[in-house]
């Protein structure tokens, strides 16, 4: 069994937050940079103290919903969290929270629409997750993909899969070549997250410097960050399709990482250096070293420039949803408190000397790939590029209802709807009859018809799983959004899940 103590795991929450703070305010001058620079220190005006930026203040907002609803917290709560307190409407942000507005709920609010799907604003406020779940990413990585989801897909996921992953196991090691391998063990092997995580390492053993390591890595992977926002591009980089931009950026992270060679120092200066989405390569990077040295191993002389201060730019300050913290000491200790709520079974919560367990080297690697509720409809090979889906779940059945074909739909047209079902009422858990009653709108129609049951074995005797597929013809719209409502119950259970299907029913 490994453990720390409390004073160690607070020394490195407060070291991710105060890395966060550094690195963001190092490297935001360097954001949307298509060249190369050589960054020794902090660029910015000093009397300025630390300088806000998006990539701390998006998980001020999520600490505010943890605290109040605990370890319940999910993509549904957070939508709301994000339309009430989140104030830019640029790129992603904005698409996630019109979609939103417009009646899209998560996962479909993160990709209906969205061409910023895979770029940098989920994998960028991973910390949070990582801090309450520390030396846990097979947990921390459930509610990365609920916060994800909210206005991001495909590489936009993964990205902060990966990083949630390798950050929560800094909290149980520190050597960072092992911690990439955590965080590549927990997404597709095939995916742009994972080649340009293996490209930018292959540079470093080809002995490239991290400038020439830089090119190859931009020429073969490349974003969009930098080439349509500010002109020079020197180095004649290609421009990447637009807002296909996660990769290219956290491969620049990798990068800095291993170039750093595990100097604080060093290694962030080479991220901001590196230019394209500068603040998010740099404050990422920054936290993951803060966990791993904690606040104890930061040099000082990135603290005194700064203070403990905590700056926003992005946040709706007049919500009364919100607390805002205004030091990372204050970020620190209310993340600490936290914690416990979210670490059931793994830290106990009345004894003052009780330690943090973490997990064991091979528990790290040992996570539920496999579990749908993180494979599909996210990490499988048939993952269509408009694939919808909409998940509903009970105490003891998941379920998720996909549109293959996508939910734009216009009357008369057919769409295949694909149900899959989970039996997680326990190993030794009952086999349940599910009976499903689809809720139409006027003029619509079901093959199955409206009323239909699907047995769902347990896992002890069975798969655990069970599918079915129906073809649903489309009426007259009922408005810009027709809602479709399926009702599942299990034999003899008190409990009930209904999942709304929408479809767009565009002119």
């Amino acid at each position: 069994m490994k453990t720390i103590s409390k004073e160690e795991y607070r020394n490195k929450v407060y070291g991710c937050w105060l890395g966060k703070n550094i690195g963001g305010t190092l490297g935001a001058p360097f954001e949307a940079c298509r060249e190369v620079h050589d960054v020794e220190y902090y660029t910015h005006n000093f009397s300025e103290g630390v300088l806000p930026n998006d990539d701390l203040d998006l998980q001020l907002s999520w600490l505010c919903a943890a605290e109040r609803f605990g370890n319940s917290v999910n993509a549904k709560i957070l939508a709301e969290y994000w339309v009430s307190t989140i104030v830019p409407n640029w790129a992603e942000y904005g698409v996630g929270k019109n979609n939103l507005r417009f009646g899209l709920e998560p996962p479909v609010s993160g990709g209906f629409c969205n061409a910023f799907k895979d770029s940098n604003g989920s994998w960028i406020r991973s910390e949070l997750w990582a801090c309450l779940m520390p030396g846990h990413p097979e947990l921390a990585v459930r509610y990365a993909l609920q916060d994800a989801m909210i206005d991001h897909a495909d590489e936009g996921i993964y990205a902060e899969v990966f990083t949630t992953a390798l950050e929560s196991a800094a909290f149980a090691v520190t050597d960072y070549e092992e911690l990439i391998q955590i965080g590549l063990s927990y997404i597709p092997a095939d995916c742009g997250i994972a080649k340009a995580v293996r490209l930018a390492i292959e540079c470093y053993h080809d002995h490239l410097t991290w400038k020439e390591a830089r090119i190859r890595l931009l020429t073969q992977i490349p974003g969009s960050f930098g080439g349509q926002l500010r002109l020079p591009n020197p180095d004649n980089l290609p421009q990447g399709p637009w807002g296909y931009d996660a990769p290219s950026n956290i491969g620049l992270t990798v990068l800095a990482w291993y170039y750093g060679e595990g100097d604080f120092s060093k290694s962030i200066c080479i991220a901001a250096g590196c230019g394209e989405d500068g603040d998010c390569t740099t404050a990422t990077l920054g936290s993951v070293m803060g966990i791993i040295l904690g606040a104890s191993g930061i040099p000082e002389k990135w603290l005194k420039p700064i203070g403990d201060e905590i700056k926003t730019c992005s946040l709706n300050l007049q919500s009364s949803m919100l607390k805002v913290p205004k030091t990372v000491t204050e970020l620190t200790n209310r993340t600490s408190c936290l914690m416990p709520s979210f670490m059931t079974g793994y830290f106990d919560l009345y004894s003052s000397g009780a330690e943090i367990v973490l997990n064991t080297d091979k528990e790290l690697y040992d996570h539920p790939i496999r579990d749908w509720t993180i494979k599909p409809p996210f990490f499988t090979d048939e993952y269509p590029e408009n694939f919808q889906t909409f998940i509903g779940e009970n105490a003891i059945m998941k379920l998720q209802v996909s549109v293959t074909e996508g939910i734009r739909i216009h009357e008369g047209e057919t769409r295949q709807l694909k149900l899959h079902a989970e039996n997680i009422s326990g190993f030794v858990g009952d086999p349940l009859w599910l009976k499903l009653k689809w809720f139409l709108p006027e003029g619509w129609s079901i093959d199955t018809g409206t009323n239909t049951a699907l047995f769902l074995n347990q896992y002890h005797c069975g798969s655990g799983n069970a599918s079915a597929v129906a073809q649903i013809t489309a009426g007259p719209a009922d408005g810009a959004i027709t809602t479709v409502l399926l009702e599942v119950t299990a034999a003899g259970r008190p409990g009930r899940i209904y999942i709304p299907i929408q479809f767009v029913c565009e002119a």
